[in-house]
């Protein structure tokens, strides 16, 4: 069969038609991407928070570490090597450090304390400040809420180590050698590793404020804060606990910190 021009012409019309089509419609995509990346950029990005990644915002005006301090020792040319928490810091010079899952250093003092917090460029908390860090947005008497919960935080049915290591020396076991022997906290039931309680935190985003250890403020005088993994009641109960009954130079094995700073 012979065919016209005019049938020949049907499918070339056709293929033309639909290659337009298509042209049109990868300009108007391209108009389309390129706008929407034009909007996306005009977006404003994530708030940069105004505290380093290892600490938490609190009411809008300082920093505040979102764990309990753990050390690490300083050498003479400012490298660094790991510190074991189970060690006193006594004649050393240790630099405080924030991190999950490690267990904090005990058996420091208050003047030890600061001391590691101005190695990292912070300073020790306000008593107001480390209240209100505590006691969260709501201003709750613990972390969590007014009322006390079992083993929301470091609190309930742990081990006495003192007991436990020294109880046969009566009275005796309250001296400083043994109140800070390296095996108490070492004892299954002790100190717990930061931010394994996952209950006791609040609003600001802080944990084991209550429990665990004992965190030294910034009073001269010496105030730790807060209770430890025996203890958080006969002081006060949660956030309200304070003990001033020790000089700024006192460790044991309860004793620890975390540090705060001022926004940037």
């Amino acid at each position: 069969m012979r065919l016209s021009k005019s049938d020949l012409m049907l499918p070339v019309t056709a293929l033309l038609a639909t290659l337009l089509l298509a042209a049109k419609s990868t300009s108007h995509e391209t108009r389309h991407g390129h706008a929407a990346a034009a909007a996306a950029a005009r977006r404003p990005g994530p708030a940069k928070s105004p505290c380093p990644s290892e600490m938490e915002f609190v009411q809008g005006r300082y920093c505040v570490d979102r764990y309990e301090a753990s050390t690490v020792e300083v050498r003479a040319d400012g490298t660094t090597e790991p510190h074991s928490p189970y060690v006193a810091v006594t004649g050393i010079r240790v630099r405080a450090v924030s991190r999950k899952g490690v267990v904090p250093q005990a058996y420091i003092s208050r003047n030890q304390a600061e001391g590691a917090c101005r190695e990292a460029g912070k300073r020790l908390c306000s008593d107001k400040e480390w209240i209100s860090a505590c006691k969260g947005p709501t201003g709750t008497r613990f972390p969590y809420g007014n009322e006390r919960r079992d083993d929301y935080c470091v609190d309930t049915n742990r081990t006495a180590p003192l007991n436990k290591l020294f109880g046969g020396l009566g009275r005796a076991r309250y001296f400083s050698k043994p109140m800070n022997d390296p095996r108490l906290n070492q004892q299954m039931g002790t100190v717990a590793p930061t931010g394994s309680f996952a209950n006791c935190t609040n609003g600001f985003h802080v944990y084991d404020m209550v429990g665990n250890v004992h965190e030294w403020t910034a009073d001269p005088k010496g105030t730790f804060r807060g209770g430890y993994y025996l203890d958080t009641h006969i002081n006060g109960d949660g956030c309200d606990y304070r003990t001033v009954a020790h000089e700024p130079t006192y460790h044991d094995y309860s004793t620890g910190f975390r540090c705060c700073s001022d926004s940037k």
